[in-house]
């Protein structure tokens, strides 16, 4: 699977370049660069998503200059726990790399953040906040389902690829869990629902799945016609982007949905907590949660189209998410996901 880097904005390609050392894939710069105060902000989530977030916020602290650098939740992950990188805020649907973060030490607590926007279920020892909620679909061509019934469940999708090799060959999408830590998350919560898993990617194997880092990748291509479908895509960015007419279409599974909490963290390392601070207390608040919900197509923790899905399974903000980060059982889920999608 190619890896893509994107040519950073606004003149911050040799910034990006000199100061990061793991894979970036876009910086950009908002506001006044000489501005008093500077927030760094680390994300997974696409700017074209954010950017009504961040435009909201300099609205309304205009001596705020942000920067703000996207990258793989793995490469997040890498940069903060790895390479000490001095991010005052840290964003990433990959929420067990982030309690992971906060239980190795690599994150500060928040003790005056709007908790009453924060349900229990949503935060984690006032370090892990999550703010919005993401669920996880199928992402079918409408021109290849023409003449083919949807599945409802993963059994139905399972033998659908099954009966239909020549529909499918090389037109499967999935996440590479390798290199994006969402998918990991994915696949493992996959793993623990459902004993079906490991026979879909079995099947997703035998007909040569192509795997991607990016939901962004899998949205073009099923849009385009490229791909018949891809497995486990994010919702929102589907919802989002995709036009009216558009080819792809999006199938939330009857027999479960899981639903992820976009996260967020200040880092041990941060230079600016204050700050970090500021813009985490925007997010959670009536005002920031109603600009994710209706203008960045991020679904707000109260979104009630979500709480109304009769299948949805939430994916759970505790410290059950770091059984799969141990390297063993990593290392053993990954040679098992292997031998079932990598089949030569």
């Amino acid at each position: 699977m190619r890896r893509f880097t994107i040519a950073c904005l606004l003149g911050l390609c040799a910034l990006a370049s000199s100061a990061f050392s793991f894979e970036i894939e876009l910086s950009t710069r908002f506001g006044d660069a000489q501005s008093p105060t500077q927030l760094r902000i680390l994300s997974s989530t696409d700017l074209d998503r954010f950017q009504p977030v961040i435009s909201e916020f300099l609205n309304r602290n205009p001596k705020f200059s942000i920067t703000y650098v996207t990258a793989s939740t793995s490469e997040i992950y890498k940069a903060i726990a790895e390479e000490k990188q001095k991010f005052d805020l840290v964003i990433s649907s990959a929420m067990d790399l982030q309690i992971k973060l906060a239980n190795d030490g690599f994150t500060q607590t928040v003790p005056n953040v709007e908790t009453k926007n924060v349900p229990a279920w949503a935060r984690w020892r006032h370090e892990v906040f999550g703010f919005a909620l993401e669920p996880v679909v199928l992402l079918v061509s409408r021109r290849d389902f023409a003449d083919l019934e949807p599945p409802k469940t993963r059994r139905d999708l399972l033998t659908l690829i099954r009966n239909n090799p020549t529909v499918f060959q090389n037109r499967i999408g999935a996440y590479d869990p390798h290199i994006s830590g969402a998918g990991y998350l994915f696949s493992t919560q996959d793993a623990r629902q459902s004993d079906t898993f490991w026979r879909l990617a079995e099947v997703m194997g035998r007909v040569g799945t192509k795997l991607y880092c990016c939901t962004s990748h899998m949205i073009r291509a099923v849009n385009t016609g490229e791909l018949a479908l891809a497995y486990n895509v994010l919702g929102s960015y589907a919802n989002a982007t995709l036009p009216a007419g558009s080819n792809a279409k999006v199938i939330t599974l009857q027999d479960y949905t899981h639903i992820l909490l976009r996260t967020a963290v200040i880092p041990n390392t941060a230079q600016n907590f204050s700050s970090g601070q500021a813009f985490l207390n925007f997010l959670i608040s009536d005002d920031g949660q109603s600009i994710l919900d209706q203008k960045a197509k991020l679904p707000a923790l109260n979104n009630s189209d979500i709480a109304q899905l009769a299948n949805r399974k939430p994916i759970r903000l505790d410290s059950g998410l770091l059984v799969f980060l141990d390297r063993l059982k990593k290392q053993s889920f990954l040679s098992e996901w292997d031998a079932a999608l990598i089949q030569n």
